[in-house]
């Protein structure tokens, strides 16, 4: 008999390993790199990297995150999206089960990952992902008994039409552009998995830390308010938050109210 902690320790094992094709993803999409081919290899030497020096975690510690070839340090990135992947997961899993659930919700995760680190790194949000995740979201609905089309649908409305308002808005005020239209995709996306209570919960999660990280950097930058400040890791947070905690907060807001 499977227990649940060998299904928990499972699905970390195969988290930590998708993990890894993550960073592939997030280091050749931008690019316009294929994902597929040539195999991994260093970006410095070229050297293709050995699969004992690609173990999630496990080699870069060895490694003490330098190339074995040339000695190139290896970004932090590639342990904490492994990390990050892992422990996802293992959390998914734990709430969900072995179900099909989890495999959807694992692989929105994932490309959460993936879109926050791009959107870090290059600050934006690549359609391959967002829209592809929109059309799988929606897809699932027909089979997914706790968010069904109608809602998934007006998921996505609502979704990519807040952000849509939100900068013609700041444009027609401003005459500037303050939200790239990845940001608009994105919550649309989240929306078809999530419907209009993720794309709430997400919106206001994603502005109250957004906002709290702004007000630091531009205290620490001694009051410069120019530096773009890419919105997509902060709606991610608040996506996963969603799907951990928000049904529970909605339940106890409501229950207060009445």
């Amino acid at each position: 008999m499977i227990t649940a902690g060998l299904y928990i320790s499972f699905a970390l094992i195969l988290g930590l390993l998708i993990g890894s094709f993550l960073n592939v993803c997030i280091h050749r999409i931008p690019k316009g790199l294929s994902i597929v081919t040539p195999p991994s290899s260093c970006p410095t030497c070229k050297k293709k990297i050995s699969w004992y020096d690609n173990i999630p975690i496990l080699s870069f510690i060895i490694l003490r995150g330098k190339c074995r070839n040339c000695g190139e340090k290896i970004s932090w990135r590639y342990p904490l999206v492994e990390a990050m992947s892992g422990i996802l997961a293992a959390l998914l899993v734990y709430k969900f089960g072995p179900t099909v659930e989890f495999a959807v919700l694992y692989t929105f995760c994932a490309s959460l990952i993936v879109i926050s680190m791009i959107d870090l790194q290059y600050q934006i949000i690549p359609n391959e992902i967002s829209i592809s995740g929109i059309i799988l979201g929606f897809i699932y609905s027909f089979f997914n008994p706790q968010l069904p089309w109608k809602a998934s649908l007006l998921g996505i409305l609502v979704g990519g039409g807040i952000l849509a308002l939100i900068a013609l808005i700041y444009y027609l005020l401003m005459k500037s552009e303050g939200m790239g239209g990845g940001d608009i995709k994105l919550l649309a996306m989240i929306g078809a998995f999530l419907g209009i209570g993720g794309v709430i919960f997400t919106l206001v999660v994603g502005s109250i830390v957004g906002s709290v990280i702004g007000i630091i950097m531009m205290l620490k930058d001694k009051g410069d308010s120019k530096a773009k400040i890419p919105f997509g890791p902060f709606l991610s947070l608040g996506a996963v938050g969603y799907i951990f905690f928000g049904g529970m907060l909605f339940d106890t807001y409501f229950g207060l109210l009445w």
